[in-house]
């Protein structure tokens, strides 16, 4: 087995347990979070898809999760429930820890980073 496909059943499951399940927030928000977490600050779908706040919210969960403080979760929570925030933050760092993932796999094969 090639490393690069070593962990793809798990990482299929891990995406079909964040994204497919039913949860407070809506599945197509979980899925364009965990696309942003892939790619923070992203592209302009990623970009467009998320309100400004929550986009801000993903991206320092995504780059700099220690630096999350109260005062974060406490402006968002007059939008969103505290699961739909949970989920929204579970997505963000599978997003991130995928794009990790993906450039160590494609560090191991030798390829340029991005």
């Amino acid at each position: 087995m090639s490393p690069s496909g070593r962990y793809d059943e798990l990482v299929q499951r891990l995406r079909q347990g964040v994204l497919d399940t039913p949860g407070d927030s809506a599945a197509a928000l979980r899925r364009a979070v965990l696309e942003r977490g892939k790619r923070p600050g992203g592209g302009s779908a990623a970009r467009d898809a998320l309100p400004p706040e929550l986009a801000s919210y993903v991206d320092k969960v995504a780059r700099h999760a220690y630096k999350v403080t109260d005062a974060d979760l406490a402006s968002l929570q007059a939008t969103h429930s505290e699961d739909a925030l949970f989920e929204v933050t579970v997505a963000a760092t599978v997003g991130a820890a995928l794009h990790r993932l993906e450039r160590g796999m494609a560090a191991l094969r030798g390829e340029e980073p991005d």
